[in-house]
Formats: structure tokens, sequence, C-alpha cells
């Protein structure tokens, strides 16, 4: 078969219109390089959670809420000050020196469970700045059209990176040890530096369409606004705060799940390169569902019945799974709940939650999206987290925390239906506001 009649069959199978199969692929492997990256430490992460004692994973998520609070301004006032194609550039150097320093410190101090809560608190910072950076990019490079046709795609790269990740994590975990995973991690985020100019030059040829943006579209300059213009932004905005809200009870329904597997993985699997082995297994089996429903059925729903649907489908199922644990609660409706929340957020949330971004401006793409995905997230975890450790201190069983879980779903899917049919009316590249 020739060439082009490939690559023809390819950008019809992915919805790409001409001249834009190149930038989708790109964006396609910059997610592979960044989930194969993080999905190989993060096994060693859960690993280290549990090292660092199950009792103590709500001081972790706090924690990391407290460090994104200061993270957040530091990184905003960096996107106010350098242009805007040169902003990842500074974000993935800075988390690449981290690597590196994570790297020699486990090899100099392996059994720290000081270095094991330190590193368990920046990887969960690191993945949540690392990806938010990325899909503002997509974002800015892809016009609203566009992203409805083509994000679900560019999300099949990070299922394809959180295969890879979990297997290479689990083979090479023995011989390379945690240091030299940190190492190759820190390689593959530099590649994905390399894949983001190429995307940025596509954009300046006119790949996006976006004909007489004014100055502060333009990636050579830096975004406006102050250090606290991304919260601010969000505060101003009944959208945003849709948005917010959303990301909450997302936060929510993760946390409630991921505390019970943890106390049961512990009590499962005491040996540490154990533990990194099951939640290896488990991701790689998550990551594979995901690249399914992202290569055949995501893409072709937004096409066909637009954002609402990616963000209603996961909140319904999930919310079926919480009343099922509350009636019967057991290890496997436990694990296929996960299982469909996971897969479910890789291959609907992500992507139809990115696309409720792509007809904002630069400064909503940036600061006000980096806002809600780091901290309004991670101020989730940590809430959440309380809760679930309320509810436990409280003597409550199983059965209530599953039913405050299935309330929390159930006003996750409304939002979910009115923030996609918002962004599905404001889908004409034209619109470039908040609210």
């Amino acid at each position: 078969m020739p060439a082009a009649l490939r690559r023809a069959r390819l950008a019809r199978m992915i919805g790409a219109g001409p001249g834009e199969l190149p930038a989708a692929l790109v964006g396609f492997s910059l997610f592979l390089c960044l989930f194969g990256g993080y999905f190989m430490l993060r096994p060693i992460r859960e690993s280290m959670g549990i090292q660092s004692g199950v009792e103590n994973l709500q001081w972790l998520f706090s924690a990391t809420f407290v460090v994104m609070l200061l993270a957040v301004p530091l990184f905003a006032w960096l996107n106010s000050c350098v242009p805007r194609m040169h902003y990842i550039d500074w974000v993935y150097g800075f988390f690449c020196a981290n690597l590196l320093l994570f790297a020699a410190l486990f090899v100099a101090t392996p059994q720290s469970i000081w270095l094991a809560r330190v590193f368990y608190v920046w990887i969960s910072v690191y993945n949540l700045f690392v990806v938010s950076v990325a899909w503002s990019l997509m974002a800015d490079v892809f016009d609203a059209p566009q992203a409805r046709r083509l994000f679900a795609f560019i999300a099949a790269g990070a299922s394809v990176g959180g295969l890879s990740g979990p297997a290479l994590s689990a083979w090479l975990v023995m011989p390379l040890g945690r240091g030299g995973l940190m190492l190759l991690a820190a390689l593959l985020l530099g590649v994905a530096v390399a894949l983001k100019y190429y995307l940025m030059a596509w954009r300046a040829t006119g790949g996006a369409g976006r004909p007489g943006a004014g100055p502060a579209e333009n990636p050579r300059h830096a975004v406006p606004g102050n250090p606290f213009s991304g919260m601010t932004r969000v505060l101003a905005s009944r959208y945003l705060l849709g948005i917010s809200a959303f990301v909450v009870l997302l936060a929510t329904a993760s946390t409630f799940l991921y505390f019970e597997q943890a106390r049961l993985v512990a009590a499962l699997f005491p040996d540490h390169a154990e533990q990194v082995r099951v939640f290896a297994a488990i991701d790689f089996v998550v990551q594979a569902g995901a690249l399914l429903i992202q290569l055949f059925i995501a893409g072709r729903i937004a096409r066909r019945w637009g954002v609402r649907v990616l963000l209603v489908a996961v909140p319904a199922l999930v919310f079926l799974g919480f009343v099922g644990l509350a009636l019967a609660p057991s290890f496997a409706l436990l694990a296929a709940v996960m299982i469909v929340r996971r897969i479910g957020e890789y291959a609907f949330i992500r992507p139809g939650r990115e696309m409720l971004f792509a007809a904002l401006d630069a400064e909503s793409k940036y600061k006000a999206k980096n806002f809600i995905d780091t901290v309004v997230y991670r101020g989730g975890d940590a809430l959440s987290g309380w809760l679930k450790a309320l509810l436990d201190l409280l003597g409550q069983g199983a059965a209530w925390v599953a039913l405050v879980g299935a309330a929390c779903a159930l006003l996750w899917g409304w939002l979910g239906w009115s923030l996609g049919r918002t962004a599905d009316e404001r889908s004409a590249p034209k619109v470039r506001h908040a609210d």
C-alpha cells in the first residue's frame, strides 16, 4: 500500500483534516513520552506511599496541596515573564533537574522514610504540572473544532505511554534501580520539549487557523496577568468555576477508591518490590483499556454527540458502582469500579476536560487552567482524603463511604452534562472568552 494512501486512511480514522495528521502524530508522541516517563515512576510512588504508612496518606495529600499553593504563583509568574513558546522549556527543564537530584538521593539513601515522603509529594506535583502544561500547549496549538476531532487520538499517546511505562518499570526496576528509572524519565521529558518545537512551528504557519488573533495570542509574547490572575480569572467566571467543581468531584471519587486500594494492597503484598509490580500490572490493564477506547470510540462520540457525553458517561458508571458497593461490598467489585473509573478518566474525562478550554483565550488556557489542574485538583484530593479519614474515625463502614461517593458521582455527572453542553455551543473558533 502506498505511503500516501496509508496516511490518508489514518487521517480519516482519527478525524484529521488536510495538513493536520503530522501535528496530531507529534501531539500523540509528546504525550507518549510524558506518560511513559511518569508511569515508570508511578509504581515507585505508590510503593513509597505505603512505605510511609497508609494511615498517613491524608497527610501526604495535604502536603501536596500546600506545595501546590506555593508552586502555582511561581509558575504563573514565570508564565508572565517568558514567551509562551518557551514556557514549557523552563518548566520541563526544572523538573528534569529535580529528577536528576532524586536519582542521586535514592542511590545515597535508598531506605529513607522522609525521602520516600518527599518523593511522593513531589511526583504528585510533577505529574499535574507537566500534564497540565502539555494540555495547555495542545489547547493553544489546536482550535476548538480540531480539539473535538483530535484530542481523543492525542490522549491515546498518554495511554501508550501508560502501557509502556509500567512494563518498563517492572522490567527495569531490578537492573537499573529507582535512580536509573528516574534518569530515563528525565530523558523522555527532554524529548517532549523537542516535540513541542514542531507543534509551535506548525501553529505559527497557521495550522490552527487563527487569522486575526490579537497580540495576547501571539506565542512569542508572555501570557498577560500577575501570579494570581489564574485564581482571580476562575473566581470571576461561572464557566471556570463549574470546571473547578467538576474537578473537585472527580478527585473525591478517585480518592475514596484510591485509599481503599492502598489499604488492600498493603495488606496483601507486604514486600515493596512486589507492590511495585502489582501497581505496574494494574496500570498496564487500565492503560490498555483506555487506549482501545481512545482509538476507536471516544473521538467518534465527541464528533457525533459532543463533549457532554464524554463528561457524563464515567460519572454515571461510577455512581452505579458506588451503589453496588453500598449494597454488596467486595474486593472484586471495588477493583472493577476502580478500573472503570481510571479507564474512563483517561479515555473520556481527560480529553473532554481539555476540550472545555479549546475555545478560550491564552490566559484561561495557561493560568486559569493550571490553577484548576493543580491547586483545585489537589485541594479536592486533600479535602476528600480528610473526609474519608473522618468517616473512618466515626466508625462508618464501607457502605456509608460508598453512599457519599454515589452522591458525589451524581452531582459530578450533572455538572459534566452542563459543562459539555456549554462547550459544544462555544465550539466555534471565534469564541475567545471565559464567561
